[in-house]
């Protein structure tokens, strides 16, 4: 503030020194943000301020001024300016004597300076009630740990510090990392494997997040300890944590908020979803700690919007402003109101938010372009402290193209024009291409299809909500989808032509993700879900019989990107049971997994994903860590039998979420169709702008 750098020079003035020293401007915004100046000692005879520096009074007027706390700082340029008045004056309104430890003629000369600036902050004062000094947002970035990869989920303190982010290492690991904004090493938080969406206690000493099924905590200060576990969290929950040890957390698709006491102990059910909404995500206190603010999903993506509500009256609530993903509370700086930060069009907007009146007021202002969100899961990449400090991740709405490779990774060409697409899913003759293409006006998925050779283009399903991950039948007639068209994700399917209407195939009391993989015989259908105590379970459904569903693997680690081989005898994944994403395979009888002897096999050796099997069976492909493209040779016989893993060559994919299918395989392994996006956002670092509401252009 105007103070604060009132301080800071008379600090100067004073001692011939800086208050705040670093030897760059990240350390320097370090130093002002959580280290106090050295004491104020007299400077040397013959520099400026010599005779002051150990005065009491003017040792306390600084101090005050440069108090962190801006209450315990003065309130305006008047109250310092009379402050040095009364020292320059001394007691009876009669000049000071010359201090006996310092030549009489510096000590005249300096409390002429002194009484100068007294006569200059006079002057100035009306100036600066009418028009405040100006101060300018400060950016920097914020690279990923040395050879890592930044995934979704970040968060500020509230002082404004430290930021805790998530990375995927080198080993494949997903971690959570620490780092002080001051400092230039971030510190990887231990036994946080798989964590996400962490938020911080109020007083900043604590990190929550989600990892296998339960809401955690840690020390955010070094040694970090072990994490505690809050609670069983049923989803991969969003929270946040109030002065007063209340937690509160999102429960996924289906789900309204829970609450849970900070130091531990059973949820209870918070707020409740009306027939037309799907989820409430993305929970923020406002100060108050009473209410909140939450997103609401709904069948129909024109409603979904932010709200604000309150614990002890959670089913009064009020609309604030439409939008699909999650949104945050600014306090008020330098006199400015609050603020409500929240994406539109993939621009974060600023608009004036009273908190007590609970009332937006004004037009919205732009504050930053092509925030990284993802739609599907009402998240966007931005956090923002209590005192002015805003961090956040650009890339969002980046086109990809679709494009072919050889098995020595030789581009042979594209496939249609550059869009917003994921999920490539070949028909099973080869000729068509499935796949999610993202409407960049209102950041929807929807089903398309297009045929390779002629390069015509279906578009199969058009309602407002997320269309996702088609999968083929083995006759390549149907396409069977995810969708949260008639509330709770489910599946659905679809003629692949276009005509017809959606049929309805499973509706699941369980957080289903989406459609994995349609057996070669048509029997089974491969899906995943959240739920319980795990993090992702493979489910099958059969498509004959009773078509009652079954737990194809259901541990207490996340099993991810279920696929069948070409026979229907196995099952290829990814899981983190190892911390890191493997690949494993695993035979399947018709109602579950075999883990007997041959029965499982890891595939990958140094970590993988997104496993996908030859026409034949003769080979299994997946997604090295390191982005290389690998192949398995699968030995034939009952017991499964697997050579060792080649590299065929380097894709330079960095997956990013495994719910994701970034290339495709042709029936004889020998081409591979991948989505290769036109910038690397997954190397783009995380921007902190200190003063951020400075910079607001209204």
């Amino acid at each position: 503030s105007d103070i604060f750098s009132l301080g800071a020079v008379l600090y100067e003035m004073a001692t011939g020194r800086k208050a705040f020293k670093g030897d760059t401007q990240a350390s320097v915004i370090g130093a002002i943000l959580h280290k106090d100046p050295a004491p104020m000692a007299p400077a040397r005879p013959g520099q400026a301020g010599a005779g002051l520096g150990p005065m009491p009074a003017l040792r306390r007027l600084v101090s005050r001024c440069l108090a962190k706390d801006p209450a315990r700082r003065w309130q305006s340029a008047r109250d310092v300016m009379l402050e040095l008045e009364a020292i320059s004056l001394g007691e009876g309104g009669r000049a000071r004597a010359p201090l006996p430890w310092v030549p009489s003629a510096f000590a005249l000369g300096w409390m002429l300076a002194v009484i100068f600036a007294v006569a200059s902050l006079a002057l100035a004062f009306a100036w600066w009630r009418r028009s405040p000094a100006e101060i300018a947002p400060i950016r920097f970035s914020i690279p990923p740990p040395e050879n890592a990869m930044l995934l979704q989920g970040a968060a500020i303190s509230p002082d404004g510090r430290r930021l805790v982010f998530r990375a995927n290492g080198p080993d494949g690991r997903i971690l959570l990392w620490l780092r002080a904004l001051d400092s230039v090493t971030p510190q990887p938080l231990p036994e946080t494997d798989g964590g996400v969406n962490p938020f911080w206690s109020p007083d900043g000493r604590s990190i929550a997040f989600w990892s296998q099924g339960k809401l955690k905590k840690i020390e955010a200060e070094a040694p970090f300890g072990h994490p505690e576990t809050i609670c069983s969290a049923p989803a991969v929950a969003s929270g946040a944590w109030n002065r007063s040890g209340v937690i509160i957390f999102s429960t996924g698709s289906g789900g309204g908020l829970s609450r849970a006491p900070a130091e531990g102990g059973a949820p209870a059910p918070l707020t409740a979803l009306d027939p037309h909404e799907n989820a409430h995500l993305w929970p923020q206190f406002l100060p108050d700690g009473r209410h909140f603010l939450y997103l609401s999903r709904t069948k129909d993506r024109e409603d979904e919007a932010i709200y604000v509500s309150a614990l002890d009256s959670p089913a009064a609530r009020k609309r604030l402003v439409p939008t699909d993903v999650a949104a945050a509370y600014a306090p008020p700086q330098r006199g400015t109101k609050g603020l409500l930060l929240f994406l539109r069009g993939g621009t974060l907007m600023a608009q004036p938010f009273d908190a007590a009146a609970l009332q937006l007021s004004g037009e919205p202002w732009p504050v930053a372009e092509r925030v990284d969100q993802t739609v599907l899961a009402g998240f966007a990449f931005f956090s923002v402290s209590n005192n002015d400090v805003l961090a956040y991740r650009s890339g969002g709405g980046v086109d990809s193209q679709l494009v072919w490779f050889d098995r020595a990774g030789k581009q042979l060409g594209t496939v249609g024009s550059p869009g917003r697409y994921r999920n490539p899913r070949l028909s099973p003759d080869g000729r068509q291409v499935a796949v999610e293409r993202i409407d960049p006006s209102n950041g929807v998925a929807d089903i398309w299809v297009q045929e390779l050779s002629r390069g015509t283009v279906v578009r199969l399903t058009y309602r407002p909500v997320a269309d996702i991950t088609p999968i083929w039948s083995p006759d390549g007639a149907r396409i069977i989808f995810a969708s949260e068209r008639d509330g709770p994700r489910s599946l659905f399917q679809k003629d692949a032509s276009g005509a017809g209407k959606e049929e309805l195939l499973l509706k699941t009391r369980l957080r289903l993700v989406g459609a994995l993989d349609w057996s070669s015989d048509g029997r089974f259908v491969l899906y995943d879900t959240t739920s319980g105590e795990t993090r992702r379970d493979l489910w099958a459904l059969p498509l004959f019989g009773n078509r009652k569903p079954f737990a194809v693997l259901h541990e207490a680690f996340g099993e991810y990107q279920g696929q069948f081989s070409p026979d229907g005898r196995r099952i290829a994944y990814a899981s983190d049971e190892s911390s890191a994403l493997e690949v494993y395979a695993q035979n399947f009888s018709g109602s579950a997994v075999s883990s007997g002897p041959g029965g499982k096999l890891r595939v990958s050796t140094d970590g993988g994903s997104e496993p996908q099997w030859r026409r034949d069976g003769k080979e299994l492909f997946y997604l090295a860590a390191d982005h290389k493209l690998m192949a398995v040779e699968v030995k034939p016989g009952a017991k499964l039998q697997l050579g060792a893993p080649r590299a065929l060559f380097d894709t330079h994919i960095r997956f990013t979420s495994v719910t994701r299918n970034h290339y495709a395989v042709t029936a004889d392994g020998q081409r591979f169709l991948l989505n290769l996006p036109l910038e690397d956002t997954a190397a783009s670092p995380i921007t902190v702008v200190v003063n951020w509401a400075a910079g607001l252009k209204r």
